[in-house]
């Protein structure tokens, strides 16, 4: 009277199959559940229990013990229900031996033996699959996610009863009574990619701003962090949400990467299996370490791994704590988040372009003395919320001035859809010149790679001297300003960097003359 049923189990990205073993005995009746267990897992025996007996089945006075292996793995979740339910059927001989060989099992249990939708089906789909596994019963809200799957036959259950009628029956007549989901993924990307188009914001609604929008599209073509200064109404934030419009749209795997973090974290939508756009986040200012972060017992992703292969946008910035943006120092250096919890350690991608709007003084109005009556010191003290590493990892700083009244008379500017065909022409001869070396984008680059990837003549390199000598820069900053040189001269076509896309790269330096 024993069964094994194969499930999974998430530690932050990262998906281990997990058998459910359950062993009837005669003894003193009880129901014991062991294997390094969470509270939801703990609670899950009277779920089963009362769902079972919702669904017509008692169980008899026995001693069930029943162990989530490997027993050294921390269970969280309620997603290990179902597969403890279907564990005890076997045991019990309701359910025909051998009727869940090769087939995954996940899902949450109500009282009255409903299935419910759980989180992190995706990753524990392919981790699945790549063990061979080639078949699965999730909850009906989660089919869809885990047919995204390749290779994975995603069977979708709304009831207890429903997965006892379907185990009983002969892998020929199952399909016939339980068609697996399907999706075609390339046709999701490609509706996702379209709909962007139509429905989107555009930045020919915007009036002027010429230099902030070149600014934006050297920022999208590199992938390169930007921070726009400049008074209320000059049109930041309006900038700033229009940045995702002018993103190539996401590759297959850069969508499974995305959905996957969404998945895991409980924020795919009703209906939705796959993430087919870039990520756009913006949370306010009050927002906690915690929860930019990431974080808790078990460590959850945050806003900035939520915002992984699109923009986190941080507006106000200057209003956010200073000991909440220096948590951005370390994720945006190595495209990865590390959270260190006392129930473990996980590593989060992070992988994210950095968008900050700020006023230039509390009033927003400085440096017109009509209208601005901040003190030095209220400025010094308003702007120091930025630290200075903090602005030393950004590329690109631009002012955005208010537009005057003729300005706004004129008739559209340049469109997104122009804007990212220029974008996706600089990001294929990124793609050719890094074709095998594990580098994406201009951004990427590291400090051994300036000499083969941006090489200087003689003139540009004494140019690149006096800068670094006048300017006062640190040699961070300097690399940065070599990496968007270079994004400047792929957006011209140009395989050599040259002085005139130097000096361009130098203007967008203007954060390091903020106020500290």
């Amino acid at each position: 009277m024993f069964s094994s049923i194969l499930t999974g189990a998430i530690y932050g990205m990262e998906s281990h199959l997990v058998r459910a073993e359950v062993d009837l005995s005669s003894g003193l009746p009880c129901f014991i559940m062991v294997g390094s267990l969470g509270r939801e897992v703990k609670e899950s025996g009277e779920r089963v229990r009362v769902a079972l007996k919702n669904t017509g089945i008692s169980l008899p006075p026995m001693h069930i013990s029943v162990n989530l292996s490997p027993a050294d793995l921390k269970k969280e979740g309620t997603g290990f229900d179902l597969p403890i339910a279907v564990g005890v059927l076997c045991a019990l001989g309701k359910l025909p031996e051998g009727c869940t060989d090769n087939m995954l099992i996940l899902g949450e249990l109500g009282l009255n033996g409903e299935v419910k939708r759980i989180k992190g089906v995706l990753p524990a789909a392919l981790s699945a699959v790549r063990a061979g596994i080639t078949r699965c019963l999730v909850p009906e809200e989660n089919a869809g996610e885990a047919a995204v799957a390749e290779g994975m036959e995603a069977v979708g259950i709304s009831s207890l009863r429903q997965v006892i009628d379907y185990l009983r029956l002969s892998r020929e007549e199952r399909n016939r009574y339980l068609l697996p989901k399907k999706v075609d993924i390339d046709r999701l990307l490609k509706e996702g990619s379209t709909h962007r188009e139509e429905k989107g914001p555009d930045f020919a609604e915007i009036a002027g701003q010429e230099n902030v929008k070149r600014a934006a599209l050297i920022a999208a073509a590199g992938f390169h962090h930007l921070l726009i200064m400049g008074p209320p109404g000059s049109g930041k934030t309006m900038l700033a949400k229009r940045l995702p419009t002018i993103l190539p749209p996401l590759g297959k795997e850069e969508s499974l990467e995305v959905t996957a973090l969404y998945s895991i974290a409980g924020r795919l939508g009703a209906g939705e299996c796959l993430i087919t756009r870039r990520p756009f986040l913006s949370p306010h200012h009050t927002v906690s370490a915690q929860a930019l972060s990431g974080g808790g017992r078990i460590p959850r992703p945050g806003m900035i791994s939520l915002a992984h292969r699109g923009i986190l946008f941080l507006d106000e910035m200057p209003e956010f704590k200073r000991q909440t943006l220096d948590l951005l120092r370390q994720p945006l250096e190595d495209k990865e988040i590390q959270i260190a919890r006392s129930g473990g350690a996980v590593t989060y991608p992070a992988d994210v372009m950095l968008v900050g709007a700020l006023n230039p003084c509390p009033c927003g109005y400085y440096p017109d003395r009509n209208r601005c009556r901040c003190t030095p010191f209220e400025r010094h003290n308003y702007l120091s919320h930025i630290s200075g590493p903090i602005l030393d990892r950004i590329d690109l700083c631009i002012e955005a001035q208010r537009p005057a009244f003729f300005q706004l008379q004129k008739g559209q500017g340049e469109t997104s859809a122009q804007m990212r065909q220029k974008v996706e022409n600089a990001r294929k001869r990124q793609e050719e010149r890094y074709r095998g070396t594990g580098i994406r984008f201009n951004s990427d680059l590291g400090a051994g790679d300036l000499e083969q990837y941006c090489r200087l003549e003689e003139k540009e390199r004494k140019m690149v001297e006096k800068m670094f000598q006048r300017m006062d820069l640190s040699v961070r900053a300097c690399h940065r300003l070599l990496k968007v040189a270079r994004t400047i001269a792929d957006l011209e076509g140009s395989p050599q960097i040259l002085s005139s896309h130097l000096a361009q790269a130098a203007v967008y330096r203007m954060g390091d003359k903020l106020e500290q």
